[in-house]
């Protein structure tokens, strides 16, 4: 039991760490803010970031508990999420093919406190709701999670603790990162699209069986 609670908490750390170790503009405002403020307003950054993320992925397993009492959107929603794993699959490898460096794009020039900020931020991005639902209907198919309270809370953490790891990795090492960017963010679309390859197909076999 203890094994499988455990594999929850993991599975919502990877997830969420994925999520957040792709480049974007969470991982470069956490990074502006720690290079030019310091280490505490960036990991205040990342408390409200990680606060907003934690509660729209709560509210997306809260969601499929209502969508799974009708079969005919739990199936509908599996071949969306079938389509959705090769859509993320397709991008990666244009990624790969059409690499080029991103620029910076967030404005630090107000007073605002960086937790509010970081809170503000995530909650303009609700994009996350749907990529909850889409990956929480995967576990569940797969019984990786159950639906429980339990299950669903512990998942919730794992999810919380992958949004702060990811972005510490940004606030520690944002700048060698951002430095050897070309590398490693072809490196990680690579693993990304064989990862999403493989969820699809596994999503795929799951629908036609």
């Amino acid at each position: 039991m203890t094994m499988v609670l455990l594999l929850v908490i993991f599975m919502g750390w990877l997830v969420s760490f994925i999520g957040q170790i792709a480049l974007g503009s969470m991982s470069l405002t956490s990074t502006q803010i720690r290079m030019e403020e310091g280490i505490k307003p960036a990991m205040l950054f990342t408390w409200g970031v990680t606060l907003i993320e934690m509660l729209y992925l709560r509210l997306s397993l809260s969601g499929m508990d209502v969508i799974y009492q009708h079969p005919t959107v739990v199936r509908a929603i599996g071949w969306i999420t079938a389509g959705f794993f090769l859509f993320l699959c397709g991008m990666s490898i244009r990624s790969i093919i059409t690499y080029h460096e991103e620029k910076k794009s967030t404005l630090l020039d107000h007073n605002m406190n960086r937790f509010v900020f970081g809170m503000m931020l995530s909650a303009l991005n609700p994009g996350q709701i749907p990529f909850w639902l889409l990956w929480s209907n995967y576990m569940l198919d797969w019984k990786i999670l159950h639906s429980s309270t339990l299950q669903y809370n512990l998942f919730t953490i794992g999810g919380g603790i992958g949004t702060v790891t990811g972005l510490m990795v940004y606030i520690y090492a944002g700048s060698y990162i951002i430095t050897k960017l070309d590398m490693n963010n072809k490196t990680l679309n690579k693993i990304m699209a064989t990862v999403f390859a493989i969820a699809s197909v596994l999503q795929l076999w799951k629908m036609l069986s």
